[in-house]
């Protein structure tokens, strides 16, 4: 399954916001600095999916705050 995240980094609150099934917008307190907010963003992608963080790949996205995320659902 591909997810489509938006990503706020430097948020004084992170969040978590489901915009529809495939789509996410997600706030870290991280910077976006030394890959910092992609781990996060993986970490709060994984406990609101309930599924394990090995599970979640970045796929596009690394430099960008619009990311596609893939979650193997086995």
């Amino acid at each position: 399954m591909y997810i489509k995240v938006r990503v706020v980094a430097g948020a004084k609150k992170e969040s978590v916001e489901r915009v529809s099934d495939t789509s996410y917008k997600v706030s870290v307190k991280e910077p976006a600095k030394q890959n910092l907010a992609n781990r996060r963003v993986l970490e709060l992608m994984s406990l609101e999916l309930k599924v394990p963080k090995a599970r979640i790949r970045l796929i596009s996205g690394h430099q960008s705050p619009s990311k596609m995320l893939s979650v193997d659902e086995k």
